[in-house]
């Protein structure tokens, strides 16, 4: 960190306005480049395609209208929704108290040790691997619908997140655990009560992590959601790539219309976002 304000700052002290502005031209084109591009594409016609730069001549605003009937985007949006908002949940109870589990038993048991390196080994398997037998036993659970996916998006999310937990946990002292133990409280009352409250700061991270990867994977949906009334807002995409044409002008606004809420639910809840990183990267 010291040495990143030594490149902002000169010998005296100063702001170095030159490099300060080079650095804010360069985040401006990398982040809003490719953002204009997307937009000036939605709302073109396919014969303005010549120049996707060009600001259009005429502003095809119902290529959004369309792109919302083609991909049925109040059925994919609540599917994606309810997909994310349900393993968000799931996933910051359930990780929590098997990283809290296996913090505390670690130093005593070896099952919780082994447990602990079986999760983090997992963190390395490529997804590519184990995609075919993951299809098997989906379909032979009956695990390739809503649901299935949820469960499994919880279970892929444990390593990582097991990995996350642990690191907080190792650093909330011991003693009140035994105080609360003392005072008659059981594991779970103790985990519930005095240790989930502390964990805001992690809790704010794996949230995050948890809804970036939900909201946008493509490749989980791909293979297991075989219903088209089930498919989420990243399948709905696949309409617009035809044999041998793409019509990028509703591919583009339907991409906008699938960013918009994340984009949405940045806005309103950035201040929570940042403060809980930011309160994890102090701790």
């Amino acid at each position: 960190m010291s040495r990143l304000r030594g490149m902002f700052l000169k010998n005296n002290g100063q702001v170095n306005w030159p490099l300060t502005i080079l650095m804010f031209l360069l985040a401006i084109l990398t982040i809003f480049g490719p953002l204009y591009m997307t937009v000036m594409i939605a709302v073109k016609d396919p014969s303005q395609m010549s120049n996707v730069l060009k600001w259009p001549t005429t502003f095809h605003w119902e290529n959004f209208q369309h792109a919302w009937e083609l991909t049925d985007y109040p059925q994919k949006f609540k599917n994606t929704l309810v997909i994310t908002v349900v393993n968000l949940i799931f996933t910051v109870f359930t990780n929590s108290l098997a990283a809290y589990a296996i913090t505390r038993k670690r130093s005593t048991s070896k099952f919780f040790n082994a447990l602990y390196y079986y999760f983090i080994s997992a963190m390395f398997i490529p997804f590519n691997v184990i995609m075919l037998p993951l299809v098997k036993q989906a379909s032979f659970f009956n695990l390739d619908n809503l649901a299935g996916i949820i469960f499994i998006y919880i279970i892929f999310g444990l390593p990582m997140n097991t990995f996350l937990y642990t690191g907080f946990i190792k650093k909330i002292p011991v003693a009140l655990d035994e105080a609360a133990e003392i005072d008659g409280a059981t594991p779970l009352q103790t985990f519930r009560y005095i240790i989930f409250p502390m964990l805001k700061p992690v809790h704010a991270t794996v949230a995050i992590l948890s809804f970036m990867w939900t909201w946008n994977d493509f490749l989980m949906p791909l293979i297991l959601l075989s219903k088209p009334e089930q498919q989420t807002l990243q399948l709905s995409q696949y309409i617009f790539q035809g044999q041998f044409s793409t019509q990028y002008n509703l591919a583009f606004a339907s991409y906008l219309l699938v960013i918009l809420p994340v984009l949405l639910i940045y806005i309103f809840f950035q201040k929570w976002i940042i403060a809980g990183v930011t309160d994890g990267a102090v701790k």
